[in-house]
Order: C-alpha cells, then sequence, then structure tokens
C-alpha cells in the first residue's frame, strides 16, 4: 500500500440522473419541489430542477471512502460550501487535494472540488479530515 502525500491528487468523473435525485429525496425525506418538479423549479432562479446539494457532496464520501485514501477510511470532519447549482445528466469532476498530513495520528485535510466540465466552474468545495492508519503516514 503507497501511503498519500501532501499535495497529491485524485480526480473522480460522475453524473447523477433525476431517478439518483428521486431516490435521494425518498431515502432522505427531502421531498423540497425544487429538486423534483419541474414546473416549480422553473419558477425559480435556477429554471429547472437543481440536484440536492447533499446528494452532490455524496461524492465526497464515495472516493474519499474507496478510491482515495480509499478502504479503511474514517471520516472524522467534514466542511462544505455550496457554490452553485448542480444539474441532473451533467457531467462533473471531482478533484481532491491533500492538504495536510498528521503522521503522529495517521489523519489527513483533503481538499475536494466539484467541477461542472461544461462551465469549468466550481459548484461545491469542502476539507475532509480523515484518518488511515495503512495509507496516512
Amino acid at each position: 500500500m503507497t501511503p498519500i502525500s501532501v499535495n497529491a491528487v485524485h480526480t473522480h468523473r460522475f453524473r447523477f440522473s433525476q431517478a439518483d435525485v428521486e431516490e435521494f429525496a425518498r431515502v432522505t425525506g427531502d421531498n423540497n419541489p425544487l429538486h423534483l418538479d419541474a414546473e416549480y423549479a422553473a419558477q425559480t432562479p435556477f429554471k429547472r430542477p437543481i440536484i440536492h446539494g447533499m446528494l452532490g457532496a455524496s461524492i465526497f464520501t464515495k472516493v474519499l471512502g474507496t478510491e482515495f485514501p480509499g478502504y479503511g477510511s474514517v471520516y472524522l470532519k467534514q466542511t462544505l460550501e455550496f457554490l452553485r447549482p448542480m444539474f441532473v445528466d451533467t457531467d462533473y469532476e471531482a478533484v481532491f487535494t491533500v492538504i495536510s498530513i498528521n503522521s503522529d495520528k495517521h489523519t489527513a485535510d483533503i481538499q475536494g472540488e466539484l467541477k461542472d466540465l461544461q462551465t469549468g466552474k466550481v459548484t461545491t468545495r469542502g476539507i475532509a479530515t480523515l484518518m488511515h492508519r495503512e495509507k496516512i503516514q
């Protein structure tokens, strides 16, 4: 197992479907029409339904828990900023960068940014603190 280091970068491309949004609404109980009703959303500044911010941010836990640093990671903390709306059937890229490591505690702070690949703009940003005994040294 190769340990991660400061400035290491990992990317992950993804997209969400309307079915994903509907399933997230079902599981969480967040049935805000802004996410589910095109007619309602058309009357908002977004003009169409947007993805739940936390559904978009769920990419953080997917990638950090399964890819980078991966299995065995323990989430300790997460900050999030929702900068722009996210939409279904749109290609996004998550970019994760290790910004600091505490070798004594086997923890790392990892910045994550979700970027809309069509516009190049960041939609969501945050910093996760993770512990991983084998990969953070």
